[in-house]
Order: structure tokens, then sequence, then C-alpha cells
């Protein structure tokens, strides 16, 4: 057994010309990850031209997966016209006077054009209106 076969994990890449050792989807010289092997005989890594030989990938698994945040309500729509200041983004904002989490915003140009604009607060449970400027 060599030192390398002690220290270094199964599924790792030694380059013969770089001095770090990592995952075999990973540039060893830069860290960028790699393009997945096609019928090319080498692998070149986009970033910094490293080669790879394509016989280093048998017998790995590649996988990859798309995780789906959970529906949230972002945006509070509600059709009336009386209930038409609740339209418009949900922050996590408290209301002043219920306590209650909740409220939706917009936002107007009140002041010259170099000062910050006017934010309008309205919640969305008791319609407490507050304004702040930034």
């Amino acid at each position: 057994l060599s030192i390398q076969d002690l220290f270094v994990p199964k599924n790792t890449f030694v380059g013969t010309m770089s001095c770090f050792i990592g995952d075999i989807n990973f540039c060893p010289e830069c860290g960028n990850i790699l393009p997945i092997p096609q019928v090319q005989s080498v692998i070149t890594c986009p970033r910094c031209s490293f080669k790879i030989p394509v016989h280093e990938f048998n017998g790995q698994v590649i996988k990859s997966s798309v995780v789906f945040n959970s529906l949230v309500q972002s945006c509070s729509t509600v059709d009336s016209e009386e209930d038409s200041e609740l339209k418009g983004p949900v922050v996590d904002r408290k209301c002043s006077r219920c306590n209650k989490e909740g409220m939706v915003y917009h936002t107007r140009q009140m002041r010259s054009a170099d000062e910050g604009q006017t934010v309008f607060f309205t919640c969305i449970h008791c319609r407490h209106q507050e304004k702040e400027d930034s």
C-alpha cells in the first residue's frame, strides 16, 4: 500500500500536475465543476483547461436532483374593488395596531427625485395603513 492509498478517500482524483486532492466531479486545479464525461478521451476543465482522462470516471454514478420550495402565499390577490388596497406583495412585517404578521406594500415617489421612495404598508388583517420614508 502506498501513502496515497491510505489517506486518499475512494472516488477522489489526484492529478499528476495538481497539488490538490478532491472529489472527481470538481477540477483538482481550480475547484470548478467538471463537465459530464462524453465520448472524448479526456475531460477538460472549462475554467483552467486542466485535463483528466475519461477512464478515471469508470464506475462513477453521477446523480442530480432538483428541489422545489413549497408554495407559500407571496402575493395577495383580491378581486373586489373595496379590497384593492390589499393587492400586492405580502411581506413579513408586524402591524403596529393588531400585532399580526403580514402586510402588503406599494411604493411611490412622493418627494424629489434625488430622495428615496415612500413605502405604504397595509395590514392584511385589520387594514391599518403605515408609511415609511426610505
